[in-house]
């Protein structure tokens, strides 16, 4: 599993690689993060910008559901540091002097004024192609540098104090050193502190939101570096209508065009039936089921699946396999989901064994399945019945070559090397029982018919 930052203005990719596997996204918005969690399940997320306004801004209950299931949420500078402040009670690690004045009210040297409005940190900045490079100064920025400025007897304390009132006066996408000391000197800010501040900021302007960043990749990476176990939380995630709306909007937003043309083929087609309408609410489920139980994967056993799944689709060599991928509209990070998905399904099946088995016959009896099952079941013990090979405690030879015959011949697969685990994902209460159960198909298919 890999590390995710998101970033936009205040840290750019290359500073991400200071972090080793990070993988660094956009500003954040709302859905990032369940689709980052659902899509790679990394190791640990660290935010630190995010978008707002007009583009809805990453939802608390998403950071919530993230920790939930075992990952671990940093959070500094902007955004991060907002998100942190509020739900560091619940485990979200947030660094930094700004989340430090979020989650206290308080940014020294200016305690007498409540610190808390988004806005201390926000900026406008440009588009991808530019790297969202920021087109306008954060306030929290002009703070630490007016103080910075003051401590080292550039301007005084009353200049200080009238320049902090002007930034915070003016629109946060208008904020600049030239349009702060161009206001400052109508407000009447003596013009020799106007002039030695400008000849001053070259080399003293703090980037207070910069510095909290790489404080926290710093922070990450050491955290990471220990090895830590999977995120643990106090609290009880609840899946809400809300929660499962929220899902599916995220989800609809990630697929890319020609997946969308495929899902309105899928809905539309005469084929399409209410049994395998309800075939794909119930992968939905059972994956939901996974993060409730926090099932998850390792990768021998994303392998494991990958190597099924390419036994089962006939995918053998890698060209094979490439072109299932072009077809299916899938790179191999996406078919690392999908196996890794397979894999935790298959957890989750042997997790439930014979679970609900009354249900499942209520699925076989609503899919029309059940009579033909009922009528082979009896037609399987009348058969048996008139052989007396049946009646006999088989050899463990015969079971054996069941066992073998039941997999390469009648699954066209290969054995499964955990046969135990096998058997109580399809339901048995073990390997033996299993084993006896194959005896009988094995006779029925090769000598009583």
């Amino acid at each position: 599993m890999t590390t995710i930052l998101f970033a936009g203005p205040t840290l750019k990719k290359h500073d991400a690689a200071s972090l080793g596997a990070a993988e660094c996204l956009p500003p954040v918005r709302q859905g990032d993060i369940y689709r980052a969690v659902a899509r790679q399940r990394p190791r640990a997320i660290g935010i630190v910008d995010g978008v707002f306004q007009h583009v809805p801004s990453v939802w608390h209950k998403e950071i919530l559901w993230a920790m939930s299931n075992g990952i671990h949420v940093f959070g500094a500078a902007s955004m991060g540091a907002l998100r942190a402040a509020e739900l560091s009670p619940f485990g979200m690690v947030g660094v930094g002097r700004i989340f430090e004045a979020y989650r206290s009210g308080v940014l020294e040297p200016y305690g007498d004024v409540p610190f808390e409005d988004d806005d201390e940190v926000a900026v406008i900045h440009g588009p991808p192609e530019m790297g969202y490079v920021a087109l306008s100064e954060a306030m929290v920025n002009i703070r630490a540098t007016l103080a910075e400025a003051t401590a080292a007897g550039v301007i005084g304390a009353a200049t200080r104090e009238a320049l902090v009132r002007v930034g915070k006066a003016t629109f946060f996408q208008e904020r600049s050193w030239d349009s702060l000391l161009e206001k400052g000197h109508e407000a009447g800010v003596p013009q020799r502190e106007i002039a030695d501040l400008r000849a001053w900021l070259p080399q003293g302007r703090v980037d207070l939101k910069r510095r909290d960043a790489l404080e926290m990749l710093a922070a990450m990476r050491a955290f990471l570096d220990a090895s830590p176990s999977p995120k643990q939380v106090a609290y009880d995630f609840a899946h809400t209508t809300l929660w499962d709306n929220a899902v599916a909007a995220s989800e609809m937003i990630e697929m890319e065009a020609p997946e969308e043309a495929i899902w309105h083929e899928l809905r539309i087609a005469p084929q399409t039936s209410k049994a395998a309408g309800r075939a794909d609410l119930w992968r939905l489920l059972a994956l939901q089921e996974c993060e409730r139980r926090g099932i998850d994967v390792s990768a021998e056993e994303r392998s494991r699946a990958a190597a099924d799944f390419r036994r089962q689709q006939g995918l053998a060599s890698a060209a094979q396999l490439q072109r299932w991928l072009a077809d299916n509209h899938l790179d191999r990070t996406g078919f690392d989901r999908l196996m890794g998905d397979e894999a935790r399904l298959d957890k989750l099946q042997a997790a439930l064994g014979s679970a609900g088995a009354s249900v499942r016959l209520d699925h076989a009896r609503a899919c029309g399945r059940y009579a033909d099952l009922a009528t082979r079941a009896g037609d399987k013990d009348r058969s048996l019945a008139t052989l007396p090979v049946a009646a006999s405690t088989p050899s463990e030879a015969a079971l054996l070559q069941a066992v073998v015959w039941y997999f390469e011949e009648h699954l066209g697969r290969e054995m499964s090397a955990d046969l135990e685990t096998y058997a109580r994902s399809i339901g048995y209460a073990d390997a033996t029982s299993f084993r006896h159960a194959l005896w009988r198909e094995y006779l029925y298919c090769r000598l009583a018919r």
